[in-house]
């Protein structure tokens, strides 16, 4: 496996600084045959609707603008055009590669590796710089998308993007929430539809190497199939990939027993900003020889590097499961009876919460038809285990709800009763989604506090939401204290657009006052970077400043995401 030796310059090595865009006669010459994406890295849900304002013929010269928009941002942060402000002495803007750098550097990835590895088709572009699902979406796409096959591959990509300094966005699922995998400084997207398989699977250590862009789901469905006992517990959004989690240690409904992302992986195969090939650990479950890179790479957002492998750990399927519903006449006494759960150490799989709006929304959306819900604040109880400690399990938590004024307790009377009970919860935003007119978006977002505090930081957000008059429902993963608000807004309504950002960003502030975080599983991205700032402090940004600056000095591993390199 050969990689350039890492570089510590104090100076970015970049070439082709100079603008010098191409017309459109020239771009086409860098056309080739269309890539078509393998069926396990489609998009999640529905195809993308164009975005507001965007025309499928308007997003090719888009694309071709996005470079030299982020070359002439990167200049004036950095202080070389005319009338620009140096924000930052200690990390000044980055500058990349003009359009013509990235062509050169596109050319130059075909010769090395092949010519059907690129794509720039307008759709492409545009699947991989907008996101339906995202509560942001900056100006700008990538200029191209590469595909590669292997981690040679994408260490070849990354060492020619490093000479030219043009960005590199990962993208493996598509399904992130917080612009995650925008191209506001145009570059490259690397695409890992290609590399979705499992590589090696070892029963008796219990843990498997994977690709990034395989899903959790299809791991689990190929573990079934091998009769192997066992399981990945790790279950967001149903078109989540492993690339994707692990970029944003994500949860899911089973965090309240099984953890986040960060407690499953054991090692990874990273690809850092020059092309350098490195693994964070051997494959041991436990070690304590070095720093903890795991630690720095999950949750990265594709800053540091790009994961080409990862060794996850995998957990035994119990030998029993049932799952429950419970209604409550407010989202209080739910919420109180979950911190009652979760107070008496009562091992339950999964507890989830649903508004009565998003109760409603489930209804009208008709996901689960011909299934209709009771619209009100209800609980969601996933129980696993022997059958003699689930039947235990099931008795206190009946206990507790009944307590808190729950009512209407219904189980699951076998694997078809159990789908379709968990699949409310599984289908609310696609639900949410689909009730959308015309012009309408639907903004989602998550905090998480002490889960003693939840049924406070609640209450307060639905009020505020309801007096503002916004169609909103909140859901979360209330055994670990994490929520998420979806507020259905009209894009085109500029003082609409304003209500929803100053609800989340109070529902942020608010958390924060209460000792929680301004995202418990969507991660930053481009839109919770000021809430960053609030959680942290400039301090503790620095050092993460540092540590971005240290592995990826030209700042091109998916730029613009967690923070701006300059300080405000």
């Amino acid at each position: 496996m050969s990689a350039t030796r890492f570089t510590r310059a104090a100076k970015p090595l970049c070439r082709s600084l100079a603008v010098n865009p191409v017309n459109p006669a020239a771009r086409r010459r860098f056309t080739t045959t269309p890539v078509r994406r393998a069926a396990t890295g489609s998009g999640p849900g529905p195809s993308p609707r164009i975005a507001p304002g965007w025309s499928l013929s308007g997003v090719f010269a888009i694309a071709a603008g996005a470079g030299l928009l982020g070359w002439v941002v990167s200049e004036a942060r950095h202080g070389t055009l005319p009338g620009a402000v140096l924000l930052d002495g200690q990390f000044p803007g980055p500058r990349y590669a003009s359009l013509r750098g990235m062509e050169q550097a596109l050319e130059e990835i075909r010769q090395e590796i092949s010519e059907d590895i690129i794509s720039i088709e307008p759709e492409d572009l545009h699947a991989h710089g907008y996101s339906e699902w995202s509560t942001v979406n900056p100006e700008g796409l990538p200029v191209a998308v590469a595909y590669p096959r292997s981690t040679e591959q994408v260490s070849t990509i990354a060492r020619i993007c490093h000479k030219y300094c043009v960005p590199i966005i990962p993208y493996s699922g598509g399904s992130s929430l917080e612009g995650n995998f925008s191209a506001p400084f145009g570059g490259i997207s690397v695409d890992f539809a290609y590399m979705d398989q499992i590589v090696q699977f070892n029963k008796n250590d219990m843990d498997v190497v994977v690709q990034p862009s395989i899903g959790w789901q299809d791991l689990n469905e190929q573990l079934a199939k091998m009769n192997s006992g066992l399981f990945f517990p790790i279950d967001p959004g149903p078109s989540a990939k492993i690339g994707g989690m692990i970029g944003t240690n994500c949860s899911g409904t089973n965090a309240v027993k099984y953890g986040t992302m960060k407690d499953w992986v054991i090692n990874l195969t990273v690809v850092l900003a020059d092309g350098t090939v490195v693994k964070t650990r051997r494959r041991p479950r436990k070690s304590s020889a070095g720093y903890n890179l795991n630690g720095l790479f999950v949750g990265s957002e594709g800053t540091l590097g790009l994961v080409t492998e990862a060794t996850l750990k995998l957990a035994v399927i119990p030998e029993e499961f049932s799952v429950a519903v419970v209604t409550f006449p407010s989202i209080r006494d739910a919420a109180s009876a979950a911190a009652g759960v979760m107070q008496q150490g009562i091992p339950v799989a999964a507890m989830e919460i649903m508004d009565e709006v998003q109760m409603k929304v489930v209804n009208m959306g008709k996901a689960t038809a011909p299934r209709v819900w009771k619209e009100m604040p209800t609980l969601f109880f996933k129980f696993a285990g022997t059958k003699a400690g689930v039947k235990e399990n099931i008795n206190m938590v009946q206990k507790i709800t009944k307590a808190n004024k729950g009512s209407n307790f219904e189980f699951a009377k076998d694997a078809r009763e159990q789908k379709l009970l968990w699949s409310a919860r599984k289908e609310s935003l696609w639900s949410m989604l689909s009730l959308r007119k015309e012009g309408e978006e639907v903004w989602s977002t998550d905090v998480a506090v002490p889960f003693s505090r939840l049924a406070d930081i609640i209450e307060v957000s639905k009020k505020e939401m309801d007096d503002l008059g916004l169609f909103a429902s909140i859901l979360g993963h209330i055994g670990d204290g994490n929520f998420h608000e979806s507020i259905i807004y009209n894009r085109q309504d500029p003082k609409e657009r304003e209500k929803v950002e100053v609800c989340v960003k109070n529902m942020v502030k608010r958390a924060l006052d209460m000792e929680g975080t301004c995202t418990g599983e969507h991660s930053i991205g481009w839109g919770k970077k000021e809430s960053l700032v609030w959680e942290v402090g400039h301090d503790t940004l620095g050092v993460m400043k540092a540590i971005k600056a240290a592995l990826d000095p030209n700042w091109i591993m998916n730029p613009g995401k967690i923070f701006d390199r300059h300080r405000k």
